[in-house]
């Protein structure tokens, strides 16, 4: 999407569910679209948890990323999630490595 659209269709990211007039969700009710929401977060910090990060909700609206020691970032939406998760680790990070997708399979969560 571009910066124009992005801005002018609100703040929503693509993966976020909605309930507007005309757009298809499963999720039409408030307490679901949390539940999806809730469940991408779980599903980040299985693969965030490798790099010594985590994600969190805040507000429904936005996430806080944080270190394990305490270094933290707002980010607008999962959009966002890697770059800022590189910058606060101070190195590039490959969620799709090998050796991670590997692991996350044997654990029961590929």
């Amino acid at each position: 999407m571009c910066s124009l659209c992005g801005i002018l269709g609100g703040n929503e990211h693509w993966a976020d569910a909605v309930a507007r007039p005309g757009v298809y969700t499963r999720s039409a009710a408030r307490i679901d679209r949390r539940r999806e929401r809730a469940r991408r977060v779980s599903i980040a910090n299985r693969i965030l948890d490798t790099f010594g990060l985590s994600i969190s909700d805040w507000q429904g609206s936005s996430f806080l990323l944080s270190t394990r020691t305490g270094k933290t970032e707002i980010i607008e939406d999962l959009g966002h999630l890697w770059p800022a998760a590189e910058r606060l680790a101070g190195r590039p990070l490959d969620p799709l490595a090998e050796p991670l997708l590997d692991r996350l399979e044997a654990n029961g969560h590929g």
